[in-house]
Order: structure tokens, then C-alpha cells, then sequence
């Protein structure tokens, strides 16, 4: 039976292959190896039920996230009414059921290795 080789790939947020756009934010997305890895950056003043619920159409973020926080401070109240805060350096594991914002005057900045397929896409 043949063996399969896995490619190589390197890819850089500077060229993205899908950016998708939203009110106080923006989600640059890489396809690498069948899997989408999304920078998402998130300008003060930017909350998810303000910004992507109108988008979405859904009652809270139904996207889980695993993601690396590279800039500014990132609120985050769940369904069940835990609330948390990450901030730069911080690795969250965010399950599906939040809302989240910015807080303060620095944009948030996250790179996410799971939640990002759909996330910021309309809903019809």
C-alpha cells in the first residue's frame, strides 16, 4: 500500500485567503493542511451581541474557541453567567454559549485554531 506524504505549508496572516469583515472588527482566515486558523481583531468598542449577533442570528456565540490572545484585555460572560477575563499571553479554551467585548482602549487581538469556520459568516 502506497504511503501518503503530508505537505509542507507555511502560511502568513499578511496574506490571508479569506478576510471577513464586521462592525468594530475584522477575521483574516488561513487554510492550512484542510484546517482554518483565523486572526480576529476586535477595536474598542466592539462587543459580540452588538457587533456579530445581528450577523449571526443567534442568541450568544455558538463558536468554541481555543485560541492565543496577542493584544489588549477580552471579557468573557458564558451562558451560565461565569465570567472571565483574558489579556495578552493568555491561551482560552472558550466553549460554545458567550458573549465577550473589549475592554478598555486597545484592540483585541486573537489567533483561534478552532472556532472559526463559520464565525462572522450571515446566517440566512
Amino acid at each position: 500500500m502506497p504511503q501518503v506524504q503530508e505537505k509542507t505549508e507555511i502560511k502568513n496572516f499578511n496574506y490571508p485567503d479569506e478576510v471577513r469583515k464586521f462592525d468594530k472588527g475584522k477575521l483574516e482566515l488561513l487554510d492550512i493542511g484542510g484546517t482554518l486558523v483565523g486572526k480576529a481583531t476586535f477595536q474598542p468598542g466592539w462587543r459580540w451581541s452588538e457587533s456579530l449577533k445581528p450577523l449571526v442570528n443567534t442568541k450568544s456565540c455558538l463558536a468554541p474557541h481555543f485560541q492565543y490572545q496577542l493584544s489588549g484585555k477580552l471579557r468573557i460572560l458564558m451562558d451560565d453567567g461565569t465570567e472571565l477575563l483574558s489579556k495578552a499571553g493568555d491561551v482560552a479554551r472558550v466553549p460554545s454559549g458567550h458573549d465577550a467585548w473589549v475592554e478598555g482602549d486597545e484592540p483585541v487581538v486573537v489567533v483561534d485554531f478552532q472556532g472559526m469556520v463559520d464565525y462572522a459568516r450571515r446566517k440566512g
